[in-house]
């Protein structure tokens, strides 16, 4: 695992000034907790997402071979971080000590940092692709914009941002998700989109797609593709 001193990928100092701005808030600690608690559950239950699957390898296709991808709460590793790491620079960030150690064991290759992902100070330019996969969902509301103006910020020109967020708008606390108390925050599909476009990215690809979470339950989530333009 990184420490907070910083983090060196295939040449690169990733890190601006520090590697998180301002403390971590109540929401970040009962996220970490949960994920602490679930371990392994949790990547049974969710790496088999047949979405995620797919739109992770319709976008490494578009990546050329060693690009720097952050991936902004990896969890356990699988399959996302792995399918990414056999090919690329990986800086997986995850809340979660014991889902790190997980997505050791996926993904060897990949530089791993527990972090707040709304907290992180990435140098400018720095990032050929961000990925995040069903993360957003766990922060606070008022977390969310600023959020993708830093990941507008991490990218450099030509860069792509590849991620799920949640429709429903609204902060909640689930005593029982998985059997563990968990945090979901999210801002809905107008607020994102206008978000990523006052952040200077230019939406590419735009779906709401509906998935299975087991027990005939079935959730909808919206899947987004931007890209930083290449002169602004």
């Amino acid at each position: 695992m990184c420490t907070p001193a910083g983090v060196r990928l295939g040449g690169y100092m990733l890190w601006g000034t520090g590697a998180t701005v301002g403390p971590v808030g109540e929401a970040f600690d009962i996220v970490r907790s949960g994920y602490d608690r679930i371990g392994v559950r949790y990547g049974e239950w969710s790496s088999a997402s047949p979405t995620r699957l797919n739109f992770v390898r319709r976008r490494l296709r578009e990546l050329t071979p060693g690009s720097l991808v952050v991936e902004l709460g990896c969890g356990a590793g699988e399959p996302a971080t792995r399918l990414l790491a056999a090919e690329h620079r990986v800086l997986a960030v995850d809340a979660s000590l014991a889902q790190l150690r997980l997505a050791r064991e996926a993904a060897p290759t990949a530089a791993l940092v527990q972090a707040d992902m709304a907290r992180l100070n990435l140098r400018a330019g720095s990032a050929d692709a961000v990925a995040s996969f069903y993360a957003l969902g766990h922060l606070p509301s008022h977390e969310h914009a600023p959020l993708l103006h830093a990941i507008a910020h991490w990218l450099r020109p030509g860069g792509v941002l590849l991620t799920s967020a949640p429709l429903r708008a609204g902060d909640d606390r689930d005593k029982s998700w998985l059997g563990v108390p968990m945090y979901f925050g999210g801002i809905g599909e107008t607020a994102t989109r206008q978000a990523i476009e006052s952040a200077g990215l230019e939406v590419e690809e735009w779906q709401v797609v509906p998935e299975d979470e087991g027990d005939g339950k079935t959730v909808r989530f919206l899947w987004v593709l931007a890209r930083k333009p290449q002169f602004g």
